[in-house]
């Protein structure tokens, strides 16, 4: 059945609709952080975290060497970044009955490479190797995640293809490995049999009809976590908008 926001509803209410890769004006996305919210809490998504980047040294030299915004996180702004997300947390649970976890977008545009930490606390360098960064994010109880791992057919600039180059020894590292992004499905990772989610990579309102995740677990961080890690109980769905 439609719902009254102009989406078709998920069709499996037991299930958690859930997206893990979300940015915001504290990054670079085009809305601020309560509007994203809303606009996810009147949709009757259940779950959802903020994963606004932190970029490494290389790439914001080189920003502002060329006179361009950061747009990013910064290490000295990041502990009020967690704070503003814990604030609507909050809200988000008592206006809509909608979890939000926080997290971030771990972004080394120098090495290429680009992780989700969701449920996280502290921040973490990005300019660190990856088995490094994996074990800080870990030592947080927070998932890591992989994100557009390959190469995506929508997006020909999209270069993060470090974690798919080196799947071999990366592979058992990671929590999941994101097998859709927004409009693009990574068959490469299915074929892998990876643990998979499914996500937005939400940076404008548009984006919100794209791939999510579904879950069959409490809505709780704990338990969402642990489906994840578990993947069993986890499907992905394209929610599209309703025409007419």
């Amino acid at each position: 059945m439609p719902g009254q926001n102009g989406y078709r509803k998920c069709p499996a209410p037991e299930w958690l609709l859930c997206d893990f890769h979300i940015h915001t004006t504290l990054s670079d996305g085009e809305l601020p952080l309560r509007e994203v919210v809303d606009l996810y809490g009147q949709h009757g998504v259940d779950v959802i975290a903020i994963t606004d980047h932190i970029l490494d040294e290389h790439t914001i030299r080189e920003r502002e060497r060329n006179g361009e915004p950061v747009k990013a996180v910064r290490e000295d702004e990041f502990k009020d970044y967690l704070k503003l997300l814990w604030k609507e947390q909050k809200r988000a649970w008592k206006e809509y009955n909608m979890l939000l976890i926080p997290g971030t977008e771990i972004t080394n545009n120098h090495d290429l490479y680009h992780i989700l930490a969701i449920d996280v606390k502290e921040y973490v360098d990005p300019t660190l190797p990856v088995e490094e960064i994996v074990e800080l994010v870990k030592d947080q109880n927070a998932l890591v995640i992989a994100a557009h791992p390959d190469k995506k057919k929508t997006d020909e600039r999209h270069l993060s293809w470090y974690l798919w180059e080196h799947q071999d020894r990366l592979r058992d590292l990671f929590d999941a490995w994101e097998v859709a992004n927004r409009d693009d499905l990574f068959n490469s990772v299915g074929l892998k049999k990876y643990n998979y989610i499914a996500n937005s990579d939400f940076h404008k309102r548009e984006h919100l009809y794209s791939w999510k995740t579904l879950l069959r677990c409490e809505k709780n961080a704990e338990d969402v976590k642990e489906a994840i890690r578990r993947n069993e109980d986890v499907a992905i769905y394209l929610m599209r908008k309703r025409e007419g």
